[in-house]
């Protein structure tokens, strides 16, 4: 049986830690193991990438696409999500279904930047009228088979208005 002052960690379990810069017989004194002067040589090191004047990966890689510097995030609702919850009753379609229906409803937690609908099969509500920002071509026709009505939020598009308009 062991007792609590015979308790000791598995061989190997602990590591001994280095320590550096004490004295010349440790094998890391003085510059404890950083070399000479300059930047690597202190604290608070910030050169991630730098392979020492050699072009680094990240500029070697060709670019590829776009990014843009303001993307939207949206609620991607798929149609036959939306008809389960008007059949178990949870959204009303009397009113305009619309992002504020849709977190009251519970289908979506929040607004976000705008709902856009998408998939095409599932959904046979009849008469619902959507105001969305953005439907795909297959939710547009599944929601006018389905007898409904779709409005779409136009698009402010402020990148195209500039203070320095030409006269």
């Amino acid at each position: 049986m062991t007792r609590l002052n015979e308790l000791r960690d598995n061989p190997g379990a602990n590591k001994v830690r280095v320590r550096v810069g004490r004295g010349i017989g440790s094998g890391v004194g003085k510059t404890g193991g950083r070399g000479g002067k300059g930047q690597t040589a202190r604290a608070g090191v910030a050169i991630n990438g730098f392979e020492g004047g050699q072009m680094p990966l990240h500029m070697r890689m060709p670019k590829r696409g776009f990014n843009a510097w303001n993307p939207k995030d949206w609620n991607e609702v798929r149609l036959d999500r939306i008809q389960a919850y008007i059949d178990s009753g949870k959204l009303d379609i009397k009113g305009v279904v619309d992002s504020a229906a849709l977190v009251a409803a519970g289908v979506i937690r929040r607004p976000k930047d705008g709902v856009r609908l998408i998939g095409s099969e599932g959904f046979s509500a009849k008469k619902v009228t959507f105001k969305v920002d953005y439907a795909t071509k297959g939710a547009a026709a599944a929601i006018e088979a389905a007898g409904g009505k779709l409005d779409l939020i136009p698009v402010k598009e402020t990148w195209k208005k500039t203070p320095y308009a030409a006269k």
